[in-house]
């Protein structure tokens, strides 16, 4: 099976010694989001997990775990996008996540980490024409170090609205116009444009627009093929394979105002200082009324070659 950890928050950048004792123990605990009492309990044993999948704008604080992370398949997407401290005030120096970038990759392999650019949103600093500029710069610092880039456009969650007022939707024909020239420079550095939950729309741009969590990226990275199993997509126009994230909600530090994982920062904090980096849970600890279910789990992998194998 897989294991998620960055749909909710970023693991890897604040609490990679709470995961690090997670696998050392081999469990982890899962508050539900909108039924706490109820607890999901996952074993981490490499014999049921094939591969651990993190996203995260800063993987350097893990990079002192990769041992640890030795017997998993992984796929890391690291988010790098242009955006200065008044969206992203605790995101570290850019040029700094490109060099973990780099070393990340040259751990894991090609075939397990992808870039994202994401979100894209425009105003009066963040022009379409700086926006190419920065995308420019970054894909040439990543070529050859991934295949895979992710690009989406900004949602306009409740949260986001909350946080970010004054932040606009991207009209079609700007998102058209970035959309084009991303995947035209991507494609120079060696990288597919897979856009995030932006449906069909860039695919006659030369877009892989099949997901970006996707059975075919996770076989790639394993090198092997799999059974999955039959899901529903949990939005239409996302094919990813979702499911099974250890993070909790309102816990990310980076505190990026278009986030709609938190709520504010104050919730943030009060979550944080409630962290046990020994307890099986990533926020508090076990409560008397916590129903706790132990998840089915088996491996995926069915041992045959993937077509990749053969090229």
């Amino acid at each position: 099976m897989i294991i998620h950890t960055g749909m909710r928050t970023d693991i890897p950048a604040f609490y990679a010694d709470w995961f690090a004792n997670r696998i050392r123990e081999g469990f982890v605990c899962v508050r539900n989001p909108y039924n706490p009492i109820q607890v999901t309990e996952y074993s981490l044993d490499p014999s049921v997990v094939d591969l651990i999948g993190f996203c995260t704008k800063n993987p350097k604080p893990m990079l002192k775990y990769m041992d640890l992370l030795q017997p998993y398949g992984m796929y890391w997407y690291v988010t790098i996008t242009p955006y200065g401290k008044e969206i992203e005030p605790m995101v570290p120096d850019k040029e700094r996540v490109l060099l973990s970038f780099q070393k990340l990759s040259e751990i894991v392999g090609i075939d397990s980490i992808g870039w994202r650019y994401d979100p894209i949103f425009g105003d009066d600093t963040y022009t379409a024409d700086y926006h190419i500029r920065q995308f420019t710069h970054i894909a040439s610092v990543l070529e050859g170090y991934t295949k895979n880039c992710v690009i989406s456009f900004i949602d306009l969650y409740q949260k986001v609205r909350k946080n970010f007022p004054e932040v606009r939707a991207v009209e079609k024909e700007e998102r058209l116009y970035l959309g084009k020239a991303m995947i035209e420079i991507a494609a120079e550095h060696g990288m597919t444009v897979r856009p995030c939950g932006e449906g069909d729309e860039l695919a006659v741009c030369g877009a892989d627009c099949s997901g970006c969590m996707t059975e075919q990226i996770y076989e790639q990275a394993l090198h092997t093929s799999m059974d999955f199993p039959k899901r529903n997509q949990l939005r239409k126009e996302c094919a990813c394979l979702l499911g099974a994230d250890i993070g909790a909600y309102n816990t990310c530090l980076h505190l990026c105002r278009y986030c709609y994982a938190n709520y504010d920062a104050d919730t943030v904090n009060a979550n944080y200082a409630r962290h046990d980096p020994t307890s099986p849970f990533l926020i508090g600890n076990r409560m008397p009324d916590d129903r706790v279910h132990k998840a089915e789990q088996k491996s995926w992998i069915n041992g045959q070659m993937t077509l990749a194998d053969f090229m």
